[in-house]
Parts: C-alpha cells; sequence; structure tokens
C-alpha cells in the first residue's frame, strides 16, 4: 500500500536522497487517472534478472555490417573492428545472421555445414576470436538456428535424397506425388510458387516452406532432432551467450497432407496456414531446452510467427519452450496477406499499442513470469520509420520517437544495425536493383495478380527486405566507410550524412539520442525491472506508459503524428522531466514527433 503522509516521505527522503542525484525531489504519486490496462502485481527487482534481461541486444547482418579484407562481403574480423561502436550503445548480446557455411540462395539461411564458418565470413577462429573480444567486453554472442530446413547442399539432403533406402531417407519431408504426378498438396511456400520439389533420383516431392534451395527437415524423426541439439551444444561449449530460433513455429508438419482453400489466382494455399503451429509442436521444443539449455546460462529467443498472446503461456516464461518470442502482430498490422505486399490496410495508433500491451500484460504475469523482446525492425522487416510513421515524417524526430519506444518498454531491446542511424527504406526505380529472392518472387506474385508494375514496385518499397541490408555506413567516404571494394549491396544514397561519424559529431543525432536512452535505461532502473501500464489508450497521436518498480516510476509519451498533440499533465503533476527530443518542451503538448520521459520518485510500504 502506498502512503502520501507528508512526514513519512520527508524522512525517507533523506535516506534515499543518495539515489536520487539529479533526478529531482522525492515526489507522491499521482491520481489515479490511468488506462486500466496494466502489467504484473509485483515489479521485478535487480536481483531477478538474468544478465540477457538486463542488457541491449544488437542483430548484426554479418554481410553488411564491416568489411574488412575488401570483397564487399561484411565478415567477422569486420565486426571485432567495431566492437566499441556496440559497447557505446549498450550493448551486451550480439545476434549474428548465419554465418555458417552456405551457397547463399537466402543470404545465409540455406545452411550446408553448422558446424563450420563459410570463408567469405572468415574462419572458426575468427570467430573464436570475436566470442572472446566480445567477452571482454561483457558482449556475449548469439547465433540464429536455422532448424526449420538446410540448404540443399547439406550433406544430410544429399543423401537422403539419393534414394529411398538410406541412413538419412527420413531426414526429410518427403511425399509420393499424386495420381497424375502433380505436387502432393496445393500449398505455396513463403517464397511463391509450390512448396513441393520434384527429385527425380527418389521419384518424390520435397517439402520447403521457404524456397526450393531450403529442404525442410523432418523433425518427427528423434535422430534428427539429437543431431540438431547436437549443433546447438557445438556451439554453447564454444562460449555463445544464446540462440534465436529462425522459423520455429514451422518445424512440426501435420500428420496428413491435405489441400487448403485457394487464398490467390494460383490455385495455391499459403503454407502458414497449413503447418504452423501445429499439434506437438510444444513436445519438441521442450525436449531440446532440456537437452540443450538446462543447467546453462545462455537464452534462447524463438522466432514465433503466428503465436498470439493468448498463446504466450506456452511459449515464454518459467514454464514455456523458450525466455523470449519474437512474434509479429504490429510488424504485419498493415498487412493482411503475407504473400501480397499490394494489399495493405489500414491501423490506427490504438491499434498498434493493443499489440504490445496485450503481450506485455501476458508475459508479465506472475504465474509466467515472462519476457518480452522489444523490436521494431530486423532483417526481415522494414525500416520503422518508413513503416509506423507517417508519410514525410522527419528521419531524425521520427527516429528519435521510435528509439524511445524500443529502449523504454519492458523487456530486452532488439536493434537491427543502422536502426541507430535513423535508417529509413530504401527506393530503387527497378526490381532489378534489388537483391533479395523473396522481394522478387513477391514482385512477380503482385504482376501475376493483375497489379501494374507501378503498384508491384510500391509494394516493394513498402516491405522489401533489403531496405534492412544495405551496408552499415561508417563515415562520409566512398562506400560509407564499409568496404574498400565494391559493396555487394549498394550503399544507401543518404550515406554522406547518416553515418556513425558524422552523427557521433552531433549532439541531436538519432545515434546519440540512442546512446543517452542506454544510459538513462542504466541509471533509472524502472526502465529495465518496473512493470509496464499503458495510458491514454484511445488517444490516436499519443503512445503513452508508465514504467514502475518499488522506488521509481518513469511516464513516457510519444508523439506518433506529425502534428502537435496535447496530453492530460495530472499524469506527470508530481514528476519532474528527464529528457525529451525537444529542447523547448512544454508539458502538455507534444510538438510532432516529440517523445518525452518523465520520472517521479515513490516510496512503496
Amino acid at each position: 500500500m502506498k502512503h502520501r503522509t507528508t512526514a513519512i516521505l520527508t524522512t525517507l527522503a533523506l535516506t534515499l536522497s543518495p539515489i536520487l542525484g539529479a533526478c529531482g525531489s522525492l515526489s507522491v504519486p499521482v491520481a489515479e487517472s490511468r488506462s486500466d490496462i496494466s502489467t504484473g502485481d509485483r515489479p521485478m527487482t535487480n536481483e531477478d534478472l538474468k544478465w540477457w534481461q538486463d542488457t541491449i541486444a544488437y542483430e548484426i547482418y554479418v554481410k553488411s555490417f564491416k568489411d574488412s579484407d575488401g570483397d564487399g562481403y561484411g565478415d567477422i574480423n569486420g565486426i571485432i573492428s567495431e566492437l566499441d561502436h556496440l559497447k557505446r550503445l549498450g550493448v551486451g548480446a550480439i545476434w549474428l545472421t548465419p554465418c555458417y557455411v552456405s551457397p547463399q540462395a537466402d543470404n545465409g539461411y540455406d545452411i550446408a555445414d553448422y558446424y563450420n564458418i563459410d570463408p567469405s565470413y572468415g574462419t572458426m577462429e575468427d570467430m573464436d576470436r570475436l566470442i572472446e573480444e566480445a567477452g571482454k567486453l561483457n558482449i556475449r554472442i548469439i547465433m540464429d538456428l536455422v532448424f526449420n530446413h538446410t540448404s540443399d547442399q547439406n550433406e544430410w539432403f544429399l543423401e537422403s535424397a539419393s534414394s529411398k533406402d538410406n541412413s538419412k531417407s527420413d531426414w526429410y519431408v518427403w511425399a509420393d506425388p499424386r495420381e497424375d504426378g502433380s505436387a502432393p498438396t496445393n500449398w505455396r511456400s513463403f517464397f511463391g510458387g509450390s512448396s513441393w520439389e520434384y527429385c527425380e533420383s527418389r521419384g518424390q516431392y520435397y517439402l520447403h516452406t521457404f524456397l526450393k534451395e531450403q529442404p525442410d527437415l523432418n523433425w518427427e524423426n528423434p535422430e534428427v532432432r539429437k543431431a540438431l541439439c547436437d549443433v546447438a551444444n557445438f556451439w554453447v561449449k564454444k562460449g555463445v551467450g544464446g540462440f534465436r530460433m529462425d522459423a520455429i513455429t514451422y518445424i512440426k508438419k501435420p500428420a496428413e497432407f491435405k489441400d487448403g482453400t485457394p487464398d490467390a489466382g494460383d490455385g495455391l494455399v499459403g503454407i502458414h496456414s497449413m503447418t504452423a503451429n501445429t499439434a506437438g509442436i510444444l513436445d519438441y521444443l521442450n525436449e531440446f531446452k532440456h537437452t540443450v539449455q538446462d543447467g546453462t546460462d545462455i537464452f534462447t529467443v524463438g522466432e514465433a510467427n503466428g503465436v498470439s498472446s493468448k498463446d504466450l503461456p506456452d511459449w515464454v516464461g518459467e514454464n514455456g519452450v523458450f525466455d523470449m518470442v519474437f512474434e509479429f502482430g504490429f510488424v504485419d498490422i498493415d498487412l493482411p496477406d503475407e504473400s501480397n505486399w499490394c494489399a495493405t490496410r489500414a491501423w490506427t495508433l490504438p491499434d498498434f499499442k493493443s499489440i504490445f500491451t496485450a503481450s506485455e500484460k501476458t508475459t508479465s504475469q506472475p504465474e509466467i513470469n515472462g519476457w518480452y523482446p522489444m523490436f521494431l525492425e530486423n532483417h526481415d522487416q522494414p525500416r520503422s520509420i518508413s513503416h509506423f510513421l507517417p508519410e514525410g515524417a522527419d528521419r531524425v524526430s521520427g527516429g528519435k520517437a521510435l528509439g524511445t519506444l524500443l529502449l523504454t518498454m519492458r523487456g530486452t531491446p532488439f536493434l537491427m544495425e543502422g536502426e541507430e542511424l535513423g535508417y529509413v527504406n530504401v527506393s530503387w526505380p527497378s526490381i532489378d536493383d534489388y537483391n533479395d529472392i523473396s522481394t522478387k518472387n513477391h514482385y512477380k506474385f503482385a504482376i501475376e495478380e493483375g497489379y501494374s508494375e507501378e503498384e508491384a514496385l510500391a509494394g516493394v518499397h513498402r516491405f522489401a527486405r533489403d531496405s534492412a541490408r544495405t551496408p552499415m555506413q561508417w563515415d562520409s567516404s566512398e562506400n560509407a566507410g564499409f568496404t574498400e571494394g565494391k559493396p555487394w549491396l549498394p550503399v544507401y544514397d543518404d550515406y554522406k550524412t547518416v553515418n556513425v561519424d558524422s552523427e557521433m559529431a552531433d549532439p541531436d543525432s538519432v545515434l546519440n539520442w540512442y546512446i543517452k536512452l542506454s544510459e538513462l535505461r542504466s541509471a533509472h532502473r524502472e526502465l529495465v525491472d518496473g512493470r509496464y501500464e499503458e495510458l491514454f489508450h484511445d488517444d490516436e497521436k499519443i503512445f503513452a506508459y508508465i514504467r514502475e518498480n518499488a522506488s521509481r516510476k518513469a511516464i513516457v509519451l510519444i508523439n506518433f503524428s506529425t502534428e502537435s498533440a496535447s496530453f492530460d499533465t495530472s499524469v506527470v503533476e508530481n514528476a519532474e522531466l528527464l529528457i525529451s527530443t525537444n529542447d523547448k518542451s512544454q508539458k502538455g503538448t507534444l510538438a510532432p514527433l516529440e517523445a518525452v520521459i518523465y520520472e517521479e520518485v515513490i516510496v512503496s510500504l
């Protein structure tokens, strides 16, 4: 129970004064004027937190981060050379996109050898050195485990495909043709076309959720599950800090392969609706958890497409299969059909807020004791400034606003490389300018569905994965300091001003705002361990919420619009302004895209 007795507060203020510093005077809680949506009955304490809950994670698209040898491709030694940049941001975990041996049909997500590093990225000795050098800075390496499928050049698949009678015959998902020789079902892969590919040597089709070069593994086979656990344990022994589990909701296939209702003119149905989260998947993932994670301090985060907030108790927390899961309700908020980038839908800020709050509310329930991986971007998503803010939004103000959301929500923030610089989507004039095979297939699908080239290209500009994969911009020199050679993907044309060196020199840059927020999280612990409570849910301009622990309360208000927005000042009546993106900030009014954080000190008795 919170008491507002002045005498008690005066006495306690003297006791707490050493920890207040520049945060302002001890103040009483605000009146009851909050949303009825809150999360958690009890704030966590620092003693409750595991290392991965008390840090910032950063995704590196290895191919695009830093090239050390001039071949135009990022590599492991390039990452080592820029560890100081990550330390400055407060990063404690680096998620590496796959850097294993791969034919690169899907930029490394088609793995031919889980036990070795692709020569284009370096050697295993380089990886050992990265783990060691990052460790000196208290940064741990998170590996991307692609376990739904392998490359069709993986020795496991080569043997499986060679005949119906070999030691790995049942390691992949095989099915006989229909009587007319056609594919077993009408499932469409994520990248377009049938999810089945015919194999002459077996006279059967194999399933591929993604590209035909990415055959799906058969998790029904215990030998497959053991082999994958062996891979993970190999990397645990190497000293990595955890795993991101790619496309994990597709590993369990239905007992019977049946046609679905076509959802487009091609007569096919998206495979997601036919295989995602099939009953029994949690048994497999629990087996993985106990075989790999028990007795370690690593964390796991699953790419859990299709997992809703109501499903989270089985997926995260003390009884869940992962420590965290990436769910995609908010990133797909304007995309009703993953296969059709042209069929967008309108959404409101309350819609957006509801998705976060539902997940926060579920994961923080005491019986779950789960944790949230807060992200707005990754290597498969468009840049958040282009995605979630109004057209024409200022890049700097917008980048700071979204950065505030990312670094003050409850959970472990996951930054995508370049996000801290305020990257926006590329808008290249021709589909031929794009590298990503998924983007090209989405463009082709749109044309086949009757959209014009202009409409199809507009969809590409909104959602192309290349926008998240352009090379990191380090300085204003040729190729932005990424490489001395020809970059594998063009550097974006804003690199002269949007780069690490330029933004470090500019105190008002997006990068320096991220650094300030990182420092703020360290100094004001309620931004790390505090409960979350949404405010002003129906407001269509402002995303506002409270982060509160036993001693302090932060009130975060972010204007998502390009217009001024007013708010009820009672929520900050007894609070002091900690930080604002606007040096002329006014209580009660937010400038376009302004973000502010207030704080009041409270005492719980």
